[in-house]
């Protein structure tokens, strides 16, 4: 056995030297944040780990160089083995919990409009984060026009063990799809409470096992799959695609819309058909423009993904099932690909550590004091207790207001005065649903509906000067 020798120097003073070493993207360095592990000394020679909040981190290679460097250049260090690894850091909900319990991050793909290539970018997205070394799993929400079976070349249906359904996997992505299931030619024609069973079922009726990212191909616009799946959990964040004319930005910015008003953050834009070039000249035309989503980004506040090109390899490579990222991975449309996916794991780790702050109002702690009261503890530190019929009138669902004049329809002195929640159920990360005693329980209580009902005097004064 090789003996170790006395070390000849401090592990204060490696630490030191490697918090030079920062993650540009939470802007902290990397002992401060927890990720070097495993420091050992062995007289001369020095090794330790780096574990990132994600495989598909882009400067990865950097960060290790940097780090080797720092080491070496302390006195008394002449060898530093730096070992790169990975820990994808999940948001934590007990509606999460319930439904998926080993997937860390739930990611939706959305669009405005149709035919903007959301699907080909869903599935070049997952292929791509499984080859940076991620646990991947696809989920075909557009249950009116699933198409990633056809994109992911997966043409065997998902088993079924002890009624849970098994995963196609394909190209290192496990697949859920409702193309799987419904006959060949036909239409799906369902109503909300349908979709909202499909959503419910993919979830929680699936094997999926443990994931880092489970990517959501929703269908376009902002319907009822939107708000189905933004209800049963509260999502890590969302990307929206968009082609770069400001026609399709003017339909995506109601995307973002949608979300923000869900409480489920915009990680950011990906601009698909940003340019064509000819395989044969080079040459470079701006079919639908370029540079839109970028500038909307920019404009908006909200993070910028990349652009990916109008490519004739992109359609034909998924028009015979085997994506780009996959079947080309050295070409300019893969990488590009690649880009977006590093910088969409990058903002679920600047947003699941902490790096993304919010004004709006956010519940630290709900609670019962007596039957028909209820207490909500807010994380600025505003406390509210409100009466339970003071909520029950308080309900803007479209039984008790008119969705289009504003004008209320319930009449408060038909709500007993004793009327008090039975249950209290978040609703993704914007809302709470209470079940009265009445029987109601179709509304549903934002958090900024719910400080405006705040009784206190300073929350009075302020909906009082709201509505001067």
């Amino acid at each position: 056995m090789k003996e170790r020798t006395e070390p000849t120097i401090a592990p204060e003073d490696i630490r030191a030297a490697l918090c030079q070493i920062k993650d540009p993207d939470l802007g902290r360095d990397i002992v401060t944040l927890g990720f070097v592990k495993n420091l050992q000394i062995d007289g001369e020679n020095v090794s330790f780990a780096i574990e990132l909040t994600t495989p598909a981190c882009p400067v990865r290679d950097q960060m290790k160089e940097d780090a080797h460097r720092a080491v070496l250049s302390l006195p008394g260090v002449t060898n530093v083995e730096v070992e790169m690894t990975s820990k994808v850091r999940g948001t934590q909900s007990e509606q999460k919990d319930e439904l998926v319990p080993l997937v860390k991050n739930v990611i939706p793909v959305a669009s405005g409009k149709g035919g903007v290539g959301k699907s080909t970018v869903s599935a070049n997205l997952a292929v791509g984060l499984a080859r940076l070394g991620a646990r991947v799993g696809l989920m075909d929400a557009d249950v009116y026009g699933p198409s990633i079976p056809t994109i992911m070349g997966a043409t065997t249906p998902p088993t079924a063990e002890n009624g849970t359904i098994v995963p196609v996997l394909r190209y290192g992505v496990k697949i859920v799809s409702m193309g799987f299931f419904a006959p060949k030619g036909e239409a799906t024609i369902w109503r909300g409470p349908m979709l909202a069973k499909v959503i419910d079922k993919f979830l929680g009726g699936v094997e999926w096992g443990e994931l880092d990212y489970l990517l959501v191909d929703l269908p376009p616009g902002t319907g009822d799959v939107q708000l189905s799946l933004c209800q049963k959990i509260p999502l890590t964040g969302a990307a929206v695609v968009s082609t770069p004319q400001d026609l399709a930005f003017n339909v995506a910015e109601k995307a973002i819309f949608m979300f923000t008003k869900l409480r489920t953050p915009v990680l950011g834009l990906v601009e698909n058909m940003s340019g064509f070039e000819c395989r044969r000249c080079g040459h470079r035309e701006e079919i639908f423009g370029s540079g839109g989503a970028r500038r909307f980004a920019a404009a908006s506040e909200v993070p910028f993904l990349g652009e990916i090109p109008l490519s004739t390899d992109i359609r034909t490579t998924s028009d015979e099932g085997n994506p780009i990222v996959q079947s080309m991975p050295e070409s300019l449309s893969a990488r590009a690909f690649l880009r977006v996916a590093e910088n969409l794991a990058a903002q679920v780790s600047t947003l699941t550590m902490g790096g993304v702050s919010t004004d709006r109002p956010e519940i630290a702690e709900i609670a019962q004091p007596s039957e028909n009261e209820v207490q909500i503890l807010w994380k600025d530190g505003h406390e509210s207790i409100y009466t339970g019929y003071a909520l029950r009138v308080g309900c803007r669902c479209a039984l008790c207001v008119d969705e289009i004049s504003g004008n209320k329809r319930l009449r408060e002195e038909s709500i007993s005065k004793d009327v008090r929640p039975l249950s209290i159920d978040p609703v993704g990360r914007y809302a709470i649903r209470f079940h009265w005693s009445d029987g109601h329980s179709t509304g549903i209580y934002t958090f900024e509906l719910l400080r405006e009902l705040c009784p206190c005097p300073i929350c009075a004064d302020n909906a009082e000067a709201r509505t001067r």
